[in-house]
C-alpha cells in the first residue's frame, strides 16, 4: 500500500491495516530505522497500565483485614 507523508510529517495508516492489527486512535508506536527502512511497532500497554484505575474506590485492604480477623476468631 502506498502512503503519503503530509507537510506536517504525518502518515495515515490505511483502515485495512488498522483493523488487521486492532489499532485504536491514540495508540503509541516505537519507530526505528532498520537497514534504511522505517519500522513502526505498536506499543501495547503492560499489565500495570491495563489494571490502572480498575480498582479505584475499592478498599482492598479492608477486605483482607476482615478476612484475617475471621481467621483469627476461628482459631
Amino acid at each position: 500500500m502506498m502512503l503519503r507523508l503530509s507537510s506536517k510529517g504525518q502518515l495515515v495508516l490505511p483502515k485495512k491495516i488498522r483493523e488487521e492489527l486492532h489499532l485504536k486512535s491514540g495508540e503509541r508506536f516505537q519507530a526505528q530505522v532498520v537497514d534504511g527502512r522505517i519500522v513502526l511497532e505498536p506499543m501495547r500497554p503492560g499489565l500495570i497500565d491495563q489494571l490502572y484505575g480498575r480498582f479505584a474506590g475499592i478498599d482492598l485492604l479492608k477486605d483482607l483485614e476482615e478476612e484475617h480477623r475471621r481467621e483469627v476468631e476461628n482459631d
